[in-house]
């Protein structure tokens, strides 16, 4: 039986795109970096079978109440993470999801994820939710309305956009990826990439670096690096780390031809050494092409410089942990 002090309300956007992709995007959380901005990864975690039980890192960039993945209210300050569970119906295009933390003045907050079709290629979503305060307040109820009602525009708003950029055009977004063989363990590669506060001593291309770990495996990275030409480039991005064989992260200071770069560093013990990987995955900015490369520039001209670029540094990191890790032995 429904509680009385339970609000029910719901939000909905139409997307430009077939409903079976747009459920897609949803139901698959890999992809959640790149279409929801405040994701910085997501994990799945042990679940009883039928469900999934999900880790969800995000941001939170302003001293404010920020809108969370979901559509929920989210915590105050920096990067945090989240547990969240989800019962995923393929067949009815739905996706049920239940805040298995809350804030202090949440009683409970779950909903669900609709997609409808709207003819072959367009679709409806809607966005429900369900929550009480604690103590049914009504004030505090107010307050979580208004919080989710944040979310849940700005969740629908980035779905649509970046649904509908990829649909438009599949090329502007690419992943790719770097791999060295090193005599070593995994433990030791994955921690020259951890400590990357003693990156200006190891890597040439690394000027100087800010690093701050408050939450054990939650880092903020912040990063001046050289490029060729001599010029100094400043980026920041958030970093997940999993000792010791996996390190993700989100650059949420972008380039001029970036609007999206996420990655992972991986580390496997294999018999022949440490297989280390930096994987990236990147979409370009049609916007800038022509002022950083030129009025003659394409987006295949694009797609190659920026490859080129993340690649150099990628490898040389790479190569920098293979010769400190291959000396120490």
């Amino acid at each position: 039986m429904e509680h009385p002090g339970m609000r029910q309300v719901a939000h909905e956007i139409n997307v430009a795109v077939p409903a079976d992709t747009v459920h897609r995007l949803i139901a698959e959380v890999g992809n959640w970096p790149r279409i929801f901005p405040s994701v910085i990864h997501v994990a799945h975690e042990t679940a009883p079978e039928g469900e999934e039980r999900l880790r969800i890192w995000e941001t939170a960039p302003t001293a404010e109440a920020r809108p969370s993945a979901e559509g929920g209210p989210s915590a105050k300050g920096g990067p945090r993470s989240r547990p969240l569970r989800r019962i995923v119906e393929p067949a009815a295009r739905r996706v049920n999801f239940q805040h298995l933390v809350t804030e202090e003045h949440v009683a409970g907050i779950g909903g669900a994820w609709l997609v409808e079709p709207l003819g072959e290629n367009a679709s409806r979503v809607r966005l429900l939710h369900e929550f009480r305060a604690e103590g049914d307040i009504p004030e505090a109820l107010d307050r979580i309305d208004a919080e989710v009602d944040r979310g849940a525009r700005a969740e629908l708003a980035a779905l649509k956009e970046n649904a509908e950029r990829e649909a438009a055009d599949a090329g502007l977004t690419f992943s790719f990826e770097d791999t060295v063989l090193i005599d070593g363990s995994a433990k030791d590669v994955y921690a020259f990439v951890n400590e990357a506060h003693l990156w200006p001593e190891r890597l040439p291309h690394v000027a100087t670096v800010r690093l701050e770990e408050n939450t054990p495996g939650l880092q903020t990275l912040e990063m001046d690096t050289r490029a060729k030409d001599g010029s100094v480039h400043t980026t920041k991005s958030y970093r997940v780390t999993f000792p010791h064989h996996h390190i993700a992260y989100k650059q949420v200071t972008l380039p001029a031809l970036m609007t999206l770069h996420t990655g992972h560093w991986t580390f496997t013990d294999t018999d022949e050494g440490v297989t280390a990987t930096s994987q990236h995955t990147v979409t370009l900015n049609t916007d800038n092409i022509h002022t950083i490369l030129g009025p003659q520039a394409t987006v295949a001209d694009a797609r190659t410089y920026v490859h080129t670029a993340l690649s150099t540094n990628s490898r040389a990191t790479l190569t920098h942990a293979k010769a400190h890790t291959e000396g120490r032995r």
